[in-house]
């Protein structure tokens, strides 16, 4: 089982977007830690969110409801967040769950770059 290499991935891209990239399997054992990585950005102002899954191998139910919550988070906080670079499974899981229709989802970060002239 290949554990989350590090969830503290942040770049600023500007004042106002961040971007994070977890890395390895999101399961119960590091849902807490992302959770906190993603209220942490919520709390350091940022007003857009990216999360870049590259580099996730596999989620679990657990790392779904930690996606939910932290998506709930965001939106309370009038924040937006976003997703890119999803598997397969990780696209099945959505799509079963209707995840996908609760999160805009970009193919890769370029994508996302394109939309907010990031480029």
């Amino acid at each position: 089982m290949v554990k989350l290499k590090s969830l503290t991935k942040t770049v600023a891209m500007s004042p106002q977007i961040e971007y994070f990239k977890p890395v390895g399997i999101l399961d119960g054992t590091q849902s807490e830690e992302f959770k906190q990585n993603i209220n942490d950005l919520i709390a350091q102002n940022a007003k857009i969110i990216l999360i870049d899954f590259e580099e996730v191998t596999f989620m679990d139910s657990s790392g779904l409801g930690t996606l939910v919550l932290s998506l709930k988070n965001a939106r309370a906080a009038d924040v937006q967040l976003y997703i890119c670079s999803i598997n397969e499974q990780i696209q099945m899981l959505f799509e079963l769950t209707s995840m996908d229709r609760a999160l805009e989802i970009f193919t890769n970060r370029e994508e996302f770059d394109q939309k907010f002239s990031l480029l």
